[in-house]
């Protein structure tokens, strides 16, 4: 992804509240289906992971963008930012 597209959404999503918060037993399949679902219906979307190390938010960060396909914008605390192109 070219850095002017990111410097793009990020702006884009800086207004943006979190659409999907992951609960206390992390990415569940049912946590997995809604960030499609907001992938789908938005391209643009936040997620709050609620994982209490830095290592542990970062292998879950890779593994929403892994099974969703979707591209890592920003990644500020516990707030991931992700786009992911429509399928048309």
């Amino acid at each position: 992804m070219k850095p002017e597209l990111k410097k793009f959404l990020r702006a884009k999503a800086h207004t943006l509240k979190p659409v999907v918060l992951t609960g206390q037993h992390g990415l569940s399949p049912a946590v997995l289906q809604e960030v499609e679902l907001a992938l789908d219906h938005h391209e643009l979307i936040k997620v709050r992971l609620n994982a209490g190390d830095r290592d542990e938010r970062k292998a879950m960060t890779e593994t929403l963008c892994k099974t969703t396909g979707a591209d890592l914008i920003q990644a500020i605390g516990h707030i991931v930012t992700l786009y992911r192109k429509p399928k048309r």
